[in-house]
């Protein structure tokens, strides 16, 4: 099967749009970061997540680390996804806490992916989760990286944990691009695609950039 496809970082409700056209299933709606592209405000978050309601799956970037503060902003939001981009106060436990705090909304746990380690983690969360998202974030880093970097990680390491955690979607985020997405897919075989930068011209979602990545990644050049 074809892989799921996420355009993140919308910044509008034109931008839903382009993104439904080129035709996403899911849009990217990005909160409050410590660094990163595609920050907007919670409320415009809610604005487009009410706009495109039963069209597509809006996925809520949250870098809050406290389960009442994710549940509380994403009742504010009102997405169909919390996408965890930062390791919550007390790790799993956490997950499990927000899960009973949140039962309707789907719980995506980003693991960034630097080196083995992150095989280890992802199995750690497979089991509390709806979602895994493979990215190439520095959350040690002084200034915090959560997603958004366009770097590319090893998808050697993203097709393992794919193997290993059959009963979870697992996506791959990380430095996409129209021109190494079918590489990505044929190495990683994941659930999903997650593109941010790589559909993107002078910061604007590119509808061209966009229609071509989706019909790459779906084996349709």
């Amino acid at each position: 099967m074809s892989p799921r496809i996420k355009i993140c970082c919308i910044g509008s409700i034109a931008e839903a749009e382009t993104a439904l056209l080129a035709g996403a299933d899911l849009l990217g709606l990005v909160s409050r970061m410590p660094s990163g592209p595609g920050v907007i405000s919670d409320r415009d978050i809610a604005r487009i997540a009410n706009h495109v309601r039963g069209r597509a799956e809006t996925v809520l970037l949250t870098s809050l680390t406290d389960p009442v503060a994710i549940a509380a902003q994403w009742r504010e939001c009102g997405t169909s996804v919390i996408q965890l981009t930062d390791v919550l106060q007390n790790d799993v436990s956490s997950v499990v806490e927000l899960r009973k705090l949140v039962p309707k909304a789907g719980l995506w746990q980003v693991i960034h992916v630097k080196d083995e380690k992150a095989v280890t983690e992802s199995a750690m969360y497979a089991p509390h989760v709806d979602g895994l998202l493979l990215d190439s974030g520095n959350p040690e880093a002084s200034t915090k990286q959560l997603g958004g970097t366009g770097r590319v990680h090893d998808w050697r390491i993203s097709r393992r944990i794919v193997s290993e955690n059959p009963e979870t979607p697992v996506w791959l985020a990380g430095g996409l691009t129209p021109e190494n997405v079918s590489a990505a897919v044929e190495t990683a075989r994941p659930h999903g695609l997650d593109v941010c930068s790589g559909v993107r011209t002078n910061g604007q979602l590119d509808g061209a950039k966009a229609r071509d990545f989706v019909m790459r990644a779906r084996g349709c050049e």
